[in-house]
């Protein structure tokens, strides 16, 4: 029964330190464009070094900053 003292708020801080974590996280943006990388990993780069445009993704990436 004793370990409960320790168990319990053991767990509320650590879910607190993970909600505190996710709150950062979505406050600097990092879910921002989800479907980004998604795309980027379909197309080659070797559109650009050709100096061909790359397929559109619906997205600029400099239209977030």
């Amino acid at each position: 029964m004793s370990s409960l003292l320790i168990l319990i708020p053991a767990a509320l801080l650590l879910g607190l330190a993970g909600l505190a974590a996710f709150l950062w996280a979505l406050r600097a943006g990092q879910f921002d464009d989800l479907e980004g990388a998604a795309n980027r990993i379909l197309f080659d780069d070797e559109a650009e070094e050709e100096g061909r445009a790359p397929p559109p993704t619906g997205r600029s990436r400099d239209s977030d900053r």
